[in-house]
């Protein structure tokens, strides 16, 4: 493998780790914003308030994009082993 195809690979991970997990970082930060929101407006300051829901939204979030997920992740190891299997 040449530095250029390193690179390649390298850069290809990055972006399928930003995409399977961009979703569930983004509901995460939107679930964070709008219970603060609530938060600053009622005067509420409880501290598991914040918890509860977003754990709640993620896992929901993670249910939802599983099957995107693991496609994701499937077509970039098939391309990472068929990388492996053409190097060698």
């Amino acid at each position: 493998m040449t530095g250029g195809e390193v690179l390649d690979l390298a850069r290809e991970a990055v972006w399928t780790m930003i995409l399977v997990a961009g979703p569930i970082m983004a509901v995460g930060l939107l679930v964070g914003v709008v219970i603060a929101l609530f938060q600053a407006l009622t005067q509420i300051q409880e501290m598991t308030l914040v918890f509860v829901p977003k754990i709640l939204a993620i896992f929901l979030t993670l249910l939802i994009t599983l099957p995107f997920m693991s496609q994701l992740l499937q077509a970039f190891m098939a391309r990472v082993a068929e990388m492996i299997l053409t190097t060698s």
